[in-house]
């Protein structure tokens, strides 16, 4: 049984996030989202908002589950037993970044595998802060973001 981690801000959700926790769910046995908290960046939604985005899209996913963690991420993989962290590539400089983090993991616990997910070229484009300046304008989210989220997002930029 094969566990992986999808970590990351989610901040908010967006359909490339999701696209790559769909693909993620059907190659693992067991994926733990995981929203990694960092004291040294600001974030628009709260843990508690990100978590319950989260968990009103993963109802379809029985494998999938949420938490919100804090620290070196292969620690917390090392923990629960999980031996694989999921990644999503958008374009090159996604990969320099995420090239460096992995090769960080791989010193920190090289019995932790980092695999890195192409994001589908329709969403190669999307970021949270791409959605959260299409919100903060009052534009149309629809092609951005799950349906079910779309409310929570709206309603902090009203406020």
């Amino acid at each position: 049984m094969i566990k992986a981690l999808y970590p990351g801000s989610f901040d908010p959700l967006t359909n490339g996030h999701l696209d790559v926790i769909k693909r993620a769910s059907a190659i693992f046995d067991e994926l733990e989202v995981v929203i990694m908290t960092n004291p040294n960046k600001a974030f628009t939604f709260s843990i508690e908002e990100r978590i319950e985005m989260l968990e009103s899209v993963i109802t379809k996913f029985s494998n999938v589950t949420i938490s919100a963690q804090s620290g070196l991420t292969v620690d917390y993989a090392q923990k629960v037993g999980a031996t694989v962290l999921v990644r999503g590539i958008r374009a090159v400089m996604d990969y320099e970044y995420e090239l460096q983090q992995a090769t960080a993991n791989m010193i920190l616990n090289p019995d932790v595998e980092t695999i890195f997910l192409l994001t589908h070229p329709q969403w190669s484009f999307l970021s949270s802060s791409v959605v959260k300046q299409v919100a903060l304008n009052h534009g149309d989210l629809t092609s951005f973001i799950p349906p079910e989220i779309k409310d929570v997002i709206l309603k902090k930029y009203l406020e």
